[in-house]
């Protein structure tokens, strides 16, 4: 039975699934955005949000715990100076998963995780202030009069070289 087991072991051994989420969670650092299957991205999620919340505060303490985590000096120098300061006054939800289809090879399902700050295109939109929108439907009289309208100017025009 199953009780009180709650996160995905991905088929593999203690070990192994650490070392992977860890490398995960590198990559994860420095380039921003991957793509994986969707099982490692949710579990890549549980493991590196914490993380992340770790370095909004820089301390040694802090530093080392993440240390341990990920063994890669980089990825740490990342972690608490880039990344820290984009996510300081975000609450939590660092990360976003999106679903890209299924591998070609195996059907599995994959997904793109990425740091929800540093996706450019999605900041510039949200910097965007929306125009007043303008109601779509209209009466049918308003309809109707600019129809009227043209018909009437284009039909003297017709009928006035047939006249000569």
């Amino acid at each position: 039975m199953r009780h009180n087991k709650k996160f995905n072991h991905l088929s593999r051994k203690k070990g192994h699934r650490e070392a992977l989420l860890a490398n995960l969670t590198i990559s994860l650092i420095e380039h921003k955005r991957i793509f994986t299957t969707l099982a490692k991205a949710k579990a890549l999620r549980v493991y590196a949000e914490p993380l992340i919340t770790r370095s909004k505060k820089d301390d040694t303490a802090n530093r080392r715990l993440v240390f341990s985590y990920l063994q890669n000096k980089e990825a740490v120098k990342e972690l608490f100076g880039v990344i820290s300061e984009k996510v300081a006054n975000r609450p939590g939800g660092y990360l976003r998963i999106i679903k890209t289809g299924h591998r070609l090879g195996d059907n599995a399902e994959m997904a793109m995780i990425e740091l929800v700050d540093f996706n450019e295109t999605a900041l510039e939109d949200a910097g965007k202030k929306k125009s007043a929108r303008t109601r779509r439907s209209r009466s049918k009289k308003a309809a109707e009069a600019p129809a009227t309208e043209a018909a009437a100017t284009e039909a003297p025009a017709a009928e006035a070289p047939a006249a000569e």
